[in-house]
């Protein structure tokens, strides 16, 4: 093994942490709701077929799919959205509140040293 390019004040210039960027969270926060919202909607959609295709033939009746839509997959989606958005602000504003004090502590480390 070639241990002299194992220098640390090489690797701690290549390894530059950034500062973390307020600006972002709101985005991947809205990114990651409207991925989520819509894969709920997928997903309670087909279910809400599924159920609504069983449910007309144990009646014997024509399936009405708009009742899929309406009443299953999109009050499904929007408590998802609201769930999804809630959850992914708390967990942002954590992830850049922690990355913002490691930012701090390596500025510091790297003024004393």
């Amino acid at each position: 093994m070639d241990f002299k390019s194992c220098n640390l004040e090489l690797m701690s210039r290549l390894n530059r942490a950034h500062k973390p960027a307020w600006y972002w969270v709101p985005v991947r926060v809205l990114l990651v709701t409207a991925m989520l919202t819509l894969l709920s909607f997928a997903v309670s959609l087909f279910l809400g077929i599924i159920g609504t295709v069983v449910g007309a033939s144990l009646r014997g009746v024509r399936p009405n799919m708009a009742f899929a839509y309406r009443h299953v997959a999109l009050p499904v989606a929007i408590i998802a959205a609201a769930i999804v958005l809630v959850a992914a602000f708390i967990m942002e504003i954590r992830q850049y509140r922690r990355a913002r004090a490691l930012d701090q502590i390596e500025r510091q480390m790297i003024r004393a040293s």
